[in-house]
Parts: structure tokens; C-alpha cells; sequence
């Protein structure tokens, strides 16, 4: 029997699919697995027998995934779950940006009252006119689950759209429109775009990426749009560029005191995520990694160690070796199968930065003997018998 915990609430959707082998638990510290959406899990302290944690959802900046991988937890989020409540938001936030709908919808409110709105209105329509964007340069900083979609169904609005992505994958590559202007600099982006939407990670490198210089080569009257991270945009710098004219709008689902009540901001609380199909598909994406981890030791979508997959363990035993990233690491491990006459039909080690994980299908089951001299490893930070 495994135990999970979940520290947010989390959809029935993904908690249905756990089979009988599975039973949640209140306590963390008696928990094999941990489902998780925003608990902040800095300052927890992590139970010895915790092996994984899945964020449902993307961004995992509310756990400590060092901490973990030092303690060989896995930690798995949900990229693409949500994908498609966040286009349709990143286009709520275009609209809104271009039609002056909030503020047609406040006058509405301010005039509910008026027995003769209905002519009234015909003339005050005037003040909240705005533009289509059929026809519009929009350009997408980011060609990932959430960017391609964006990228794609703009086209079918009639959108120009102009792609960035350095590292665009093979399958991104298979599902993006061939009508998708490919640039190869954000640049041209800057340059030639009417809206401008950002879906990248928040790294060192792209942590305010869209400040003075990039706004210095944008067109008067440009839209910036931020549904991915606060941090990717240096936010003093738009705030000026609006006061300066030269940006026209800009649309985030993260705001502040700072941003909240500035002219010109229109912000959103944090909803790109927030529609019940969304939290649905994450918990479902997010139990199913787990289950896959838990049964088979496979690993899908993990943000700190490297994805790994055996597919369903057919030989008499699998074991799973989370260890550093060390020369000599597999020839010390393959050696006490060896001394302990283990034959190994199978095996995958794979790396990421400085962790890496193995998985090894065996023809004999593995002896308490073998796991003992496993762990003895310097290098191996923990020995899981899957099966």
C-alpha cells in the first residue's frame, strides 16, 4: 500500500484514476508521495520515506528542488496541462487590450440607473472604440505547449504571427504552423510587432529580458503581454515606456502595488491557470507520473532529475539508483551486481546537471546484500527496489 499526501486540494479527476494500491494520508511524514498546487514547501522538513513530489501545475518555485534531489525526491510538474486556459487568456488579454472593453464596462456600471441608457450609449460608445487584431503583427517569445497555441490559433484570427524559440524541440517544431514567421533574434520581434507575448521559463538568462534595450527597438504603440513569469520583464522600465507613450498597453497576470493602479496596466490575478478543465488536467497528469514512478520507476516531466522510462518492469526484479553525476558512478554499481551474480537484462542512466538517475532490470531478484552495498556508494544518494 502506498500513501499520498496532498497539500493543496487537488481535482477528483487525477485522485480517481489512484488505484486500491494507493491511500491518502493527512500526515506528510507518513507520506510515500506528495500532490501539490501553490503550499509553499521551503520550510517543510521531508520524512525519509518521501520518494517524489508532483506540482500540479508548471512553475515549482514554491519547493525546494535542490533539497530534494540532495535527498533523492523526485519532483515532477505538469507542463502542457494547462496550455490551453493560458492561450485563451493570453487572447482575453489582446482583446481586452485592443477593444476598450473595461472601459465600456464601467460605464455601463456607472450608468446602470439611467432610463436612457439605451441612447445614451450610442453616443458615449464613441470614447471606448478600439482596434481588431485580424491583421496585427503578434509575436510569441517562446515556442513551447503554451506558445504554440498561442502561435497557432492566432493565425486563425487573422493574426501576422511572428515565433522565437533558440531551442525549439523536434515535436514543437512537428506542431507549429508552417505559416509561423520562424525569426532567429527576439529582435526582429521588438521590432516588427504590434503585441508581443512572452512563454518562457524563468531562468538567469531570460530574467528581465524584456527591459529598456528590448523596449527601445519595440514600435510606438506595442502591447506587452506577460502570462509567464513577473520576473521576465523589468517592470520600471515598461511602467516608464507607458508614462513615455511608447508602450501602449501592458497585460500581466501577476500584479503588485506597483503595477495594480498605473494607467495602462491591465492586470489579471494570476487566473492563467484557474479553469476547471485546467486544474483537472493537471491533476490527472500529475497522478499519472506518480503512479508511473511509483510502480514502474519511470520518470516523466521531472524538473530535478533526468526523465527516464523502462517502460512496465517484465524481467523478476527493477531498481532504481539516484546518484551524483560522477565518473566511475555506473562501474561501482554495475560491479555489486556483479560480485553478488545479479545478471542485469536491462538498464538506462541518465543525467541532468549534477544528478543522475538509473534504472536496471534484472533476471534474479535483488538481495538485501546488494541494496546494502549500494547505498555504500559515496556517490549514490538512494537505492529504491521497484520491484
Amino acid at each position: 500500500m502506498f500513501l499520498y499526501n496532498c497539500l493543496n486540494n487537488i481535482s477528483d479527476d487525477g485522485l480517481d484514476l489512484f488505484t486500491d494500491s494507493y491511500r491518502e494520508t493527512d500526515s506528510v511524514d507518513d507520506a510515500d508521495v506528495i500532490l501539490v498546487r501553490s503550499a509553499k514547501m521551503h520550510d517543510m522538513a521531508f520524512s525519509d520515506k518521501l520518494i517524489a513530489i508532483a506540482r500540479a501545475g508548471a512553475g515549482t518555485n514554491n519547493i525546494p528542488l535542490d533539497e530534494c534531489a540532495d535527498k533523492g525526491i523526485v519532483v515532477f510538474n505538469t507542463p502542457g496541462a494547462n496550455a490551453n486556459a493560458v492561450k485563451e487568456l493570453v487572447f482575453a488579454g489582446m482583446l481586452l487590450a485592443s477593444r476598450d472593453i473595461i472601459g465600456g464596462n464601467k460605464w455601463v456600471a456607472e450608468n446602470a440607473v439611467d432610463p436612457d441608457i439605451a441612447k445614451t450609449m450610442e453616443k458615449a460608445k464613441k470614447n471606448f472604440a478600439g482596434n481588431e487584431i485580424a491583421g496585427k503583427k503578434l509575436g510569441v517569445i517562446g515556442l513551447g505547449a503554451i506558445g504554440i497555441r498561442v502561435a497557432n490559433a492566432a493565425l486563425a484570427m487573422g493574426m501576422d504571427v511572428y515565433g522565437y524559440d533558440p531551442y525549439l524541440s523536434v515535436g514543437a517544431a512537428w506542431d507549429l504552423s508552417r505559416d509561423v514567421h520562424h525569426v532567429v533574434s527576439a529582435d526582429d520581434i521588438y521590432k516588427t510587432c504590434d503585441f508581443i507575448t512572452v512563454h518562457v521559463p524563468l531562468l538567469d538568462s531570460t530574467k528581465g529580458m524584456i527591459g529598456a534595450d528590448a523596449i527601445a527597438k519595440m514600435k510606438k504603440g506595442v502591447c506587452l503581454l506577460n502570462f509567464a513569469r513577473d520576473l521576465l520583464v523589468d517592470e520600471p522600465a515598461v511602467l516608464k515606456a507607458i508614462d513615455d507613450g511608447i508602450v501602449k498597453h501592458y497585460v500581466t497576470d501577476f500584479p503588485n502595488p506597483t503595477t495594480a493602479s498605473h494607467k495602462g496596466v491591465i492586470a489579471t490575478p494570476h487566473l492563467g491557470a484557474s479553469t476547471a478543465e485546467a486544474e483537472d488536467n493537471c491533476a490527472k497528469m500529475a497522478v499519472q507520473e506518480l503512479m508511473d514512478f511509483v510502480e514502474n520507476g519511470n520518470i516523466r516531466h521531472s524538473v530535478n532529475y533526468p526523465d527516464c522510462d523502462l517502460g512496465v518492469c517484465s524481467t523478476v526484479s527493477r531498481v532504481a539508483i539516484l546518484h551524483s553525476n560522477e565518473k566511475g558512478v555506473i562501474t561501482q554499481y554495475t560491479r555489486v551486481f556483479g560480485d553478488e551474480n545479479i545478471n542485469v537484462a536491462d538498464m538506462a542512466n541518465k543525467t541532468k546537471g549534477k544528478y543522475a538517475y538509473a534504472l536496471l532490470d534484472l533476471d534474479s531478484p535483488i538481495t538485501p546484500e546488494a541494496v546494502e552495498k549500494l547505498s555504500a556508494i559515496p556517490e549514490v544518494i538512494r537505492v529504491r527496489v521497484v520491484k
